[in-house]
């Protein structure tokens, strides 16, 4: 059997529900490091057809204009800030955002550890008292309802602050999408908080904080992932009392390990569109993929249009 009879056929699309709220929200300047490619010009320019983003091109100005002219895309009216090299695009990116002449910062074609080094070089001006975590809100193949998964990009081995953090960010970016009241989980191999399974463990301390720490929204944890998704599961082991169980809005992982197989099964195997959102610096920040499908790319840019109110 070909193992690619598992993967879902279904094209990912951006839900018409977040480029509407994008909408409402104003046009959010992007500043784009390293713009000058393919893939980072496509979606600024969807993104900006959209009416969901004002680009300032970071970059090469030459190659910026050629990939513009490939796209027969007129960007005269946009602001090019030439540079040379990962580095110099990405401190000219992240300082025009800590300057607030731009109000996102969006990866282009450049080494991911080269683009958040311009995160996190305190002369940028992006660094808050915050961690950084990553958010991924992912939504069904013809569905705007999304579950948001932290972190699954950044955070390798997240202590208990750094969940913390996540639980924050989840919460906080449910609310910017209109769920008044979250339901999130926090993901182990087990329902029950045994010392075999750290991450049980740590689930249930998680779980015990996020309920006296945080209002308006509900958390259970540890709970596994077929009780996270599946109202049956839950029926079968009796757990129909949990105001999380089988209707999570969020999962708060453990490991990147465990949050990038979900990711990815998600969208490889159900076909979901998966936008993402780095969080807790001074902007939101977007760390496009050269994987990520067009609709991906253009939900990233509207959920970062939704964070900058």
């Amino acid at each position: 059997m070909s193992r690619s009879a598992f993967l879902s056929t279904d094209t990912p699309d951006c839900p018409a529900s977040l480029i509407a709220q994008a909408k409402s929200n104003g046009t959010p300047r992007v500043a784009i490091a390293r713009a000058g490619a393919q893939l980072p010009m496509q979606a600024a320019q969807e993104a900006t057809a959209a009416g969901i983003m004002t680009p300032i091109f970071v970059g090469e100005a030459d190659a910026i204009q050629r990939e513009a002219d490939a796209l027969g895309w007129d960007i005269t009216g946009f602001d090019i800030h030439n540079t040379n090299g990962e580095a110099d695009a990405a401190n000219t990116a992240a300082g025009l955002c800590g300057a607030d002449e731009a109000d996102v910062l969006m990866k282009g074609h450049l080494h991911t550890d080269m683009f958040m080094k311009g995160v996190l070089t305190r002369d940028n001006g992006l660094r808050t008292s915050n961690r950084l975590v990553h958010v991924f809100h992912i939504t069904p193949p013809g569905q705007d309802a999304p579950l948001l998964i932290s972190d699954a990009a950044v955070n390798v081995t997240p202590d208990i602050k750094t969940r913390q953090a996540c639980t924050q960010a989840v919460v906080d970016l449910a609310h910017a999408r209109g769920i008044e009241r979250p339901k999130v989980a926090f993901l182990s191999a087990t329902e029950s908080a045994i010392p075999s399974v750290p991450s049980s463990m740590e689930a249930a301390e998680l779980c015990a904080w996020a309920k006296s720490e945080i209002q308006n929204a509900d958390f259970s944890g540890p709970l596994a992932i077929d009780l996270i998704l599946s109202p049956e599961a839950v029926a079968t082991k009796g757990l129909t009392d949990d105001p999380v169980a089988g209707q999570a809005d969020c999962i708060v992982v453990p490991d990147i390990v465990s949050g990038n197989a979900i990711f990815k099964s998600l969208v490889y195997l159900s076909g979901g569109c998966a936008a993402g959102v780095v969080m807790g610096a001074k902007v939101p920040v977007l760390l496009t993929s050269r994987a990520d499908p067009p609709a991906a790319r253009l939900a990233s840019a509207a959920l970062a249009a939704i964070l900058c109110t």
